[in-house]
């Protein structure tokens, strides 16, 4: 639960910038490309500093970890608050990529430890939290915001979600040695391999494929959300529900964040049931199709809430999935080093977000991005049964096969 709480309050910092981009450059005129550099800054430096995140979660443990990543979190948005130039925004992308990193590679990492046996939906509440958390934000940072004050909007909302990440940290641990024992249910390593024996797998590079191509299309659905809806005409279009009526790109930022938070632990369980290989190839092309539709029938209001919000649920998962795939393959003693490299495929894939920006602006059409995306989730679902599935098959019966030995002298 803790893990949960500061994942919450981690959460905005990634999901709502969608938010303040029109309003950073109706500001200061930049160009919407150079802005949304500060986005792929903060997701690669969130992501390719993972690895050295999981070094300290094992020497510090959790807390302090989580500490560190509050106070940064809370200080990118302060940094944020008072950036006049882009250079700014950038210094405020780097401290808010440490921040989280240390808050989500710790978080995460305490999950894989604590629950063995559901792996999949323990990782898939706490990541949980990273992609619902902000739907209980988005509206009041939108209406900070469009009452025309965003530096204000970031740093009230900086101070609080940096001292609530704090205040939860302070109670987290690990489980020690031997308290948790190996699942009975799961198909699992017996054995914990290192970081070098890890990339000395091919799995793990499958996996990396995997990861980079089915994280693009949402990372490009996070980061230009608001935009899309600008350039479709459908921003400001109010969505009535006859109970209550709101904009659609709100309403749609609202219920993406709801079904990327249902879709971790959705998906995670799931996978604990029918094994993570199916569950991947249903979540993958689910996600490439509702791209393609999106790219499709984007320019009707109602088609882009609710196509928006098939993307995230089905996007959301890989969150999931791959770390408890990483941890059921290579054992949970350095999974934290390990899952911190697989988790540098996000960093991978943020670069296409600019990318995207600048096919879109020679092109005149997001369908061109939004089709190629879509393409990368289909191949990562097609590699999930015909490639992954096998492979991990192999490694499994391998380490059976060597543990064999090991396990009748320790009951001759």
């Amino acid at each position: 639960m803790l893990g949960v709480i500061c994942m919450v309050a981690a959460a905005n910092i990634q999901y709502a910038w969608t938010l303040f981009v029109p309003e950073i450059q109706k500001t200061f005129g930049w160009d919407r490309a150079a802005i949304q550099v500060a986005f792929t800054i903060f997701v690669v430096v969130q992501t390719w500093l993972t690895p050295i995140e999981g070094y300290f979660i094992d020497k510090y443990g959790p807390s302090r970890v989580v500490m560190f990543g509050g106070l940064m979190t809370g200080l990118a948005w302060v940094i944020n608050s008072y950036a006049t130039s882009l250079s700014g925004f950038y210094l405020g992308s780097v401290a808010g990529g440490i921040g989280v990193g240390c808050v989500y590679a710790t978080c995460v990492n305490n999950a894989l430890k604590w629950f063995p046996d559901k792996r999949g939906l323990a990782v898939g509440l706490t990541a949980g939290g990273y992609g619902a958390g902000s739907a209980l934000t988005i509206l009041p940072i939108a209406k900070m915001i469009d009452g025309g004050n965003y530096a204000q909007a970031f740093f009230v909302f900086g101070l609080i979600q940096g001292a609530i990440i704090i205040a939860a940290a302070i109670a987290m641990r690990a489980p020690r040695k031997d308290q948790v024992p190996f699942s009975t249910k799961v198909l699992q390593s017996r054995r914990d391999y290192t970081l070098g024996e890890a990339l000395r797998t091919p799995v793990f590079y499958v996996m990396l494929l995997m990861f980079t191509c089915t994280v693009t299309g949402g990372l490009m659905a996070v980061a230009q959300l608001g935009v899309i809806a600008q350039d479709l005409g459908v921003k400001n279009f109010q969505v009535n529900l006859y109970f209550f009526a709101m904009a659609a790109l709100p309403f749609a930022l609202m219920l993406d964040r709801i079904m990327n938070g249902i879709s971790r632990p959705l998906f995670g369980f799931v996978s604990d049931r029918i094994g993570r290989e199916k569950t991947m190839f249903i979540a993958f092309a689910m996600e490439g199709i509702g791209i393609v539709a999106l790219g499709y029938f984007g320019s009707n209001p109602w088609a882009f809430v609710i196509l928006s919000g098939v993307v995230f649920l089905a996007w959301g998962e890989v969150y999931s999935l791959f770390s408890a795939t990483a941890a059921d393959t290579f054992g949970s003693k350095h999974i934290g080093k390990i899952y911190g490299v697989l988790y540098c495929a996000k960093g991978f894939a943020a670069l296409f977000v600019p990318v995207g920006n600048l096919i879109m602006q020679a092109t005149g059409t997001w369908a061109t991005v939004l089709y190629t995306v879509a393409t990368m989730d289909l191949i990562a679902a097609i590699l999930a049964i015909a490639v992954l599935r096998p492979m991990l098959k192999q490694h499994h019966a391998a380490n059976n096969d060597a543990a064999a030995p090991a396990l009748k002298l320790a009951h001759a």
